[in-house]
């Protein structure tokens, strides 16, 4: 699955389950937490992945010099 995708997954999960628990549905409060921790794995994923490729950039372009 595309990072941004999952990253979007997860958030569309929190906002539908966050409404049910704000609405009075305890149960859904536990499942808004887990799409929240969910999300910031996906999050931290992509940070590692941007992360990477800005080096593997950075190390190209000194090799270009």
């Amino acid at each position: 699955m595309n990072p941004n995708t999952e990253i979007e997954t997860h958030m569309a999960a929190y906002q539908t389950e966050s409404a049910k628990f704000e609405a009075g549905n305890s149960a859904a409060g536990t499942r808004a937490r887990k799409a929240l921790a969910e999300l910031a794995k996906a999050i931290k994923a992509r940070r590692n992945e941007i992360t990477a490729e800005k080096a593997a950039r950075a190390e190209e372009k000194a090799k270009a010099k």
